[in-house]
């Protein structure tokens, strides 16, 4: 069991920063360096679980530990609150931020600050939380140190003069770092015999113990055996089981105090009663007020997913369940398309998210799945004064019928070097962007700022817009509310038939471009009949743009060798007509490229 520690020697902070700027290993050596964990124990990334998460680099979950440290003969306790990098996972990063003191804020030497550096930084600020600027992999040989921090002082106006230069490869300067995180990150306050009041920042499913609330006290206590109540839902649960975060085995406790962090084991089946940012009390001495700022994780893009074998749908429908049980902010709801037969709609909160969560069901369930264009979620004002949400462009109503259609825009923050600037400004202006300001941070990099329609950057923005800065360029978004758009649904018909999961909504100055760039490609991705296939692109009823997959041509009268050309013209009579009937009752098979092909659309 460990033992309790006064409240002035706990230090609860979190790290913050762009993909790829080494929080994850620098995680890794203050652990080490505060002997949490052996060599022999010792991994990369010890503290991302997921294989997907070792593999691509990248922090999904947010994790914590809970850490030893002995400065100046004191014994202290501190809390590392590691935090996701990526723009999906952004509201993990706010509830971990809102449950620490301080947050170490580290920057790339070669690199230099980036956009999400920025984002997370004023997600920090918000919270009031002690920042200490770190330059990190000052071994690399393009290493930069005072750019860096001139940047860091021009780009976000902290003061960097307190800073620290830290190797995580080679653990150079991550003492020193250490000793600072106690001396200048403030001890939690919070009134010890008020009532309980805790902050679930964090759930996930335990195939033994259940669903498991990772919370930060700010008052009073939680002991084992307790009833407590979770405000947001209501509910009251008996508390089996307390623990302290450790990346090897965590450790036991009979009670958690006002400021620390641990784990809750109340023996619940799913995670959907404990919501991460939801305030958890004493079920008989409950608290006046919650944690101010707990809303529900919203989704932003939605996209189909459907099994390739129909037979399967039942074993996505239990991958989904399971997955939900470690991701609460997945939400899912079962629909039907012509094409692609029964499946999901399923939220995600962001293109990474949709990636990650496509493949972790391809791997740990073993399906082989199919998922359409993401469609962002749309609100619609009918002529009868009705609102409609919109969530699947199958969805909206007959044009006669709307009267306004709202779209969601982001606030987009672009950090690119000087030279790429002019071919930035020309994509985000196809985008619909509008520009909100332009800094020029030094002389080679500049900072852009844009309004832009979410439904611009759901498809392949990220990608080109990596791919005209040779990846370079840094982008981060924020939702920022929705605006009226005038837009309209594309149809697509294959043989006379609308194909329901191939509608897109599009801006609609821009509708038959994207028609004719739609119908060119599925021209290529629909296989040849015996019969010729129109595949049309429609507004309504108006066609705006068609195509023609040609018949495979057959020979017929090659058998007709000598006598009368009526003997052959007969017969191509009568081919016509069988042509005829079969192109009534001919079904066309679409493939799955199809589905795919509408992000490719060029705009």
């Amino acid at each position: 069991m460990a033992k309790p520690i006064p409240q002035s020697r706990i230090r609860n902070f979190s790290i913050i920063a762009h993909i790829d700027h080494g929080k994850s290993t620098l995680a890794d050596r203050i652990i080490q360096e505060c002997g949490a964990v052996t060599d022999r124990q010792m991994s990369a990334q010890v503290m991302d679980t997921m294989d997907i998460e070792k593999e691509r680099g990248i922090t999904i979950k947010a994790q914590s530990v809970r850490l030893d440290y002995v400065k100046d003969g004191e014994h202290y306790i501190l809390n590392l609150i590691d935090t996701p990098g990526h723009v999906d996972f952004s509201y993990e990063v706010s509830r971990s931020l809102a449950s620490s003191e301080g947050a170490l804020l580290i920057v790339d030497a070669a690199q230099g600050v980036e956009a999400q550096t920025i984002a997370n930084v004023y997600i920090a600020i918000e919270n009031n939380l002690e920042l200490l600027p770190v330059v990190n992999k000052i071994d690399l040989p393009a290493a930069d140190p005072d750019r860096v921090l001139a940047e860091l002082e021009e780009a976000i106006g902290i003061d960097a003069t307190e800073h620290n230069l830290v190797s995580a490869k080679t653990g150079e300067g991550v003492k020193d770092l250490i000793d600072a995180i106690v001396d200048r990150v403030p001890a939690p306050t919070g009134d010890e015999n008020a009532p309980a009041k805790a902050l679930i920042y964090d759930s996930w499913f335990d195939n033994y113990m259940g669903a498991l609330a990772l919370v930060r006290m700010f008052e009073g206590s939680i002991k084992k055996g307790q009833i407590v109540k979770i405000m947001g839902t209501k509910d009251e649960h008996q508390v089996l089981g307390l623990m302290y975060p450790n990346p090897i085995a965590n450790i036991k406790t009979d009670e958690i105090r006002t400021g620390e962090i641990g784990i809750m084991i109340m023996g619940l089946k799913t995670v959907d009663s404990l919501q991460v940012g939801d305030t958890v009390t004493d079920a008989k001495n409950p608290t006046a007020e919650m944690i101010h700022g707990f809303e529900p994780a919203k989704p932003f893009v939605f996209a189909g997913i459907y099994p390739i074998e129909t037979d399967k749908f039942e074993d996505l429908r239990d991958a989904l369940n399971k997955l939900k049980l470690n991701d609460s902010s997945l939400s899912f709801e079962p629909e039907s398309s012509m094409a692609l037969g029964s499946g999901f709609r399923t939220g995600f909160l962001g293109m990474l998210h949709m990636e990650v969560v496509k493949e972790r069901l391809e791997r740990e369930f073993n399906l082989d799945l199919i998922a359409t264009a993401p469609t962002v979620v749309y609100q619609v004002k009918q002529t009868n004064g009705e609102e409609l949400v919109i969530r699947n462009p199958s969805e909206l109503p007959e044009p006669q019928k709307i009267a306004k259609i709202y779209e969601p825009y982001v606030k987009a923050t672009i950090l690119t070097p000087q030279e790429y600037v002019g071919n930035l400004i020309k994509l985000l202006n196809d985008r619909r962007g509008i520009q909100i300001k332009m800094d020029y941070l030094n002389e080679t990099r500049v900072l852009l700022e844009y309004d832009i329609p979410m439904n611009e950057i759901v498809m392949d923005f990220y990608d080109k817009l990596k791919s005209m800065t040779k990846g370079y360029a840094s982008f981060d978004y924020e939702p920022i509310g929705f605006r009226e758009g005038r837009l309209v649904k594309l149809d697509i018909r294959v043989a006379g038939d609308v194909v329901d999961s191939l509608s897109i909504i599009v801006p609609e100055d821009k509708a038959r471009t994207r028609g004719l760039s739609f119908v060119a490609q599925l021209k290529e991705l629909i296989p040849r009949q015996l019969f010729e296939v129109a595949i049309q692109a429609s507004i309504g009823n108006n066609v705006i743009a068609r195509s023609t997959v040609k018949s495979m041509g057959k020979n017929v009268t090659a058998k007709c060798y000598g006598g009368d050309i009526t003997r052959k013209r007969k017969l191509l009579e009568k081919q016509k007509a069988g042509k005829k009937r079969m192109k009534s009752i001919g079904s066309v098979e679409v493939p799955q490229e199809a589905f795919m092909a509408v992000l490719k659309l060029d705009s």
